[in-house]
């Protein structure tokens, strides 16, 4: 009997939503347009079987598309693959299903698939429930400028995911499936008729919002229904209940305090945020209390909650209303913050603690009057909320450079007459910054003559002062380089009067600063007054996106691998808990790996139940969109981290590392070769990548450079590789990589790397990541791009790139012992066929605008709404793209 074909319904989905969006652009433009569309779209497909002459005809179609058909056009393909993406994610809750249904096997990254595994590796229940109890996982939302999904259209994708939902459904009557039909249209319809582009660039706040949605829309459910299901397992097969306050998930953010080379983000700008998230949280915890009114009606009650209730009727309600009531006037409160005005109404409830502690009395209540089923229905969900959530919803990550905080130290050292904090050695910059965190008397005089820069920095310190601990994460210095960076952001903390110091977390992300991590924070330790401040408690941040800018993808990984394993030695050295937080991007070169592979690459001992990892842009929507997949993201954290903590790799082997160290040098200097020094590269990059015009688009709050003058170096990471993916070399995620494997292939290591492949996870996951890059590169693609733009001297350097990608498939197939790129992964490599013949009108529709408007003085608005479109969709065909 043959196996049903698991992927059959995912196809038929992205067949249904392509139907019901070809009847849209007949019906709601033209059948004209349409008929053009399908042209178009066949022209792509026979083009991609091969077929040199429908390759020419496609791009003489694209090229002489009338003005008013290049928006409807690169919106119809825009829309199909953002369609596509929709039914792909609602495919990843269908299967989830299966394998709960299913007795036969267990879904990779579950309890109920690592529990049999952890038993042979004898870890006794008790060992893994108290592990399980100890898990610390914080996933930083972090805004993206590749992000250009509005949350207009986020909400109607919601809607038609929900419709794929509903027809999955056994039982629908006729009738019933017709409605779904009929609604599934309507969002399309809709989905049609909005701008999906912005037209202006998003503020900082704009980000925020976007970040609330994907709470508000599944997270807040998701969580507690996720601790219901584990705990659920855990009673089942450890014979234990999870406890009332377990909350091993924490949500942080990176929206509206990050302002590192971001000059929009002001102190004004992060207070308004974080006003905004107790709003939001105010508004969600409302919402709880108005279904517990309902739900807590029973009459019988302890004498403790009678003692606080008095004679009341239904005692739960009476205890439930006040706060609900409340939580409405925190609401009105904070809207008067955002709107300067004084507040006379009911006291707003800004701690946790006095909306906790009435529901527990509630749920001791319940369980002594032997009503454990609505003791543990939405109470406990409400419970578990605020113990994941806060009153705060989120917590605010700050991030500036270094330097910064160093010219406003020495803006001070100058006014009181110290002379130049900037010109002075190390050893007396710790020597002075110690002396002050220890003395009594103010440092920073009232009236401070500095710069605009120096005063925005002090502001933003006085703002931190006036916000509660809770609200806040950590305060994070990019670009930290020596233990001064991390002292002064600790005193300028003390100065503005925080009652409790924010947590200060180096960013190690350049490869010079990860290779010296270590020194940094041994010299940290061997100062007395630090490691009072720090408790035991230690956290630094890995840097995934410059350090490969900087080096190259091979490179940075190894060199961010030994940084873990040093900083992990020596805060067991010095008994101090460490925790890690992964800077990762959703694209390959900068730490994209899957969740799960991730977490169980890391070095032995690094994990040790404690992990922040941010989760950028698109990549926040593909995790927990929709509901089905927040759950499924939240039980691969808990299952991968609990794994890299209980069964720990056994450390590389010498031979090993001796490899990697190689492929990390050769790989570093074939990347910088090309990178830095080949006199082609600059003009290359500028003109057969769409880089030029990314800078352009309104793509995030944030510029794409660092400073306004300068080349590649200035370039923030991000646009650095989305202009690689546009053209679809990918060049970020594998160059260097071919020249090291090649250079390891004819020194004869080709049996120790399948090796290394097989046997050691860190080494796996870059092979991975590279397969996966390589399986979306397209030398084809990439070849359209630099003939039409790039200039003919240049033309050389992208057929040697070209060649060159061409080899770096062999080579991957040579280790994996494959006979083709994901090979074990056919889901993937159906899906990158799948979008091929609508990406590829989109990349030469983009192409010939780009030439166009190279061309002209001035561009034409509907020419630049549909670049952006192009932009938008081939980012959305090719998922991770920065």
């Amino acid at each position: 009997m043959t196996e049903p074909d698991a992927h059959a319904p995912l196809r038929q989905d992205v067949r249904l939503l392509g139907r019901l969006l070809g009847n849209t652009l007949q019906e709601q433009e033209s059948p004209v347009l349409l008929e053009l569309v399908e042209e178009i779209r066949k022209l792509a497909k026979h083009a991609r079987a091969g077929h040199e002459d429908q390759s020419q005809k496609l791009s003489e179609k694209l090229s002489r598309l009338e003005p008013e058909l290049l928006v409807p056009v690169a919106r119809a393909f825009s829309h199909f693959l953002n369609l596509a993406n929709l039914a792909e994610q609602y495919h990843r809750v269908r299967r989830r299903r299966e394998y709960q249904q299913s007795q036969r096997k267990n879904q990779r990254a579950t309890m109920a698939e690592l529990h049999p595994r952890l038993q042979r590796a004898k870890i006794s229940d008790d060992q893994l429930f108290a592990s399980l109890q100890e898990l610390s996982i914080d996933l930083v939302l972090t805004a993206h400028p590749t992000e250009v999904t509005r949350r207009t259209l986020i909400r109607k994708y919601d809607d038609i995911t929900d419709c794929l939902e509903k027809l999955d459904t056994v039982n629908l009557t006729d009738i019933e499936r017709n409605r779904v039909m009929e609604t599934l249209k309507r969002k399309i319809v809709s989905a049609w008729h909005s701008d999906e582009i912005r037209q202006e660039r998003p503020s900082p706040v704009d980000e925020a919002r976007w970040g609330f949605v994907t709470i508000e829309q599944t997270l807040w459910s998701a969580v507690p229904e996720y601790l219901r299901e584990l705990d659920e397992w855990c009673q089942a097969n450890l014979n234990r209940s999870l406890p009332m306050d377990f909350a091993p998930f924490t949500f942080s953010s990176w929206m509206g305090g990050d302002r590192d080379g971001n000059p929009n983000v002001t102190a004004n700008v992060t207070r308004e945020v974080l006003i905004l998230a107790r709003w939001m949280a105010a508004d969600l915890l409302s919402h709880d209390f108005e279904d517990l009114l309902m739900v807590l009606s029973a009459v019988h009650c302890t004498d403790e909650l009678r003692a606080v209730v008095g004679d009341s009727r239904e005692p739960y309600r009476a205890l439930i209303k006040p706060l609900r009531d409340r939580l409405f006037a925190t609401k009105e409160y904070l809207n008067a913050q955002l709107a300067g005005e004084e507040w006379h109404g009911e006291p707003p409830i800004l701690d946790q603690e006095e909306l906790l502690e009435p529901l527990k009395l509630c749920h001791r209540s319940l369980m002594e009057c032997g009503i454990a089923e609505i003791a543990n229905g939405e109470l406990l969900d409400t419970i578990r909320r605020i113990n994941t959530f806060g009153v705060t919803l989120l917590r605010l990550d700050i991030r500036q450079e270094s330097t910064r905080h160093a010219d406003t130290m020495a803006a001070i050292t100058q006014a009181i007459g110290l002379g130049d904090y900037s010109q002075w050695s190390e050893q007396e910059k710790q020597q002075f910054l110690i002396a002050e965190l220890k003395s009594q008397r103010p440092l920073i005089p009232r009236h401070l003559r500095c710069s605009d820069e120096v005063q925005e920095v002090l502001d933003t310190f006085r703002m931190l002062a006036d916000q509660s601990y809770d609200a806040l994460g950590a305060y994070v210095i990019s670009m930290a380089h020596v233990p001064s960076d991390v002292l002064a952001v600790l005193l300028l903390q003390k100065e503005a009067g925080l009652e409790r110091l924010m947590r200060v977390v180096p960013l190690f992300e350049t490869l010079d600063d990860l290779e010296h991590a270590r020194a940094t924070l041994h010299s940290l330790f061997q100062i007395d007054w630090y490691r009072q401040h720090i408790q035991g408690q230690q956290e630094v941040m890995i840097g995934y996106s410059d350090s490969a800018k900087d080096g190259g993808f091979l490179a940075a990984a190894w060199v961010q691998y030994q940084a873990q394993e040093q900083l992990t030695a020596l805060c067991q050295e010095y008994q101090v808990q460490l925790t890690l937080f992964h800077g990762r991007g959703g694209s390959t070169s900068r730490g994209g790996a899957p969740s799960h592979e991730a977490i169980l690459s890391q070095p032995p001992g690094a994990v040790n139940g404690r992990i922040r990892i941010t989760e950028q842009g698109e990549v926040i929507r593909a995790k927990f969109t929709p509901f089905g997949v927040a759950i499924r993201t939240l039980q691969r954290y808990i299952a991968a981290t609990l794994e890299a903590t209980l069964l720990e790799q056994p450390a590389p082997a010498p031979e090993w590392r001796d490899a990697m160290a190689d492929l990390a040098k050769t790989g570093m200097e074939s990347y910088r070769r090309l990178v830095r020094e080949d006199p082609r590269f600059l003009s290359y990059f500028r003109h057969a990548t769409p880089e030029q015009e990314l800078q352009r688009l309104p793509l995030g709050s944030r510029p794409a450079k660092r400073r306004k003058e300068g080349g590649i170096e200035t370039l923030r990471a991000i646009p650095w590789v989305f202009a690689w993916t546009q053209m679809r070399l990918m060049l970020p995620g594998w160059l260097g990589a071919d020249d090291a494997f090649q250079q390891a292939l004819q020194k004869g290591k080709g049996d120790l790397l399948h090796e290394m492949y097989e046997r050691w996870p860190f080494f796996r996951m870059i092979v991975g990541m590279l397969e996966m890059v390589l399986a979306k590169s397209d030398p084809q693609i990439a070849a359209y791009y630099e003939r039409r733009l790039a200039q003919p001297g240049d033309r050389q350097l992208g057929q040697e790139l070209r060649s060159r990608l061409a080899d770096m498939v062999d080579l991957v197939n040579t280790i994996t012992g494959h006979s083709m790129l994901l090979q074990n992964n056919a889901v993937i490599r159906r899906s990158i066929e799948v979008r091929n013949p609508y990406l590829d009108p989109l990349h030469m529709l983009q192409v010939e605008l780009m030439r166009a408007g190279r061309l002209k003085a001035s561009e034409q608005a509907e020419e630049t709404r549909a670049l952006m479109i192009t932009v938008a969709g081939i980012a959305a065909g090719m998922r991770n793209t920065g």
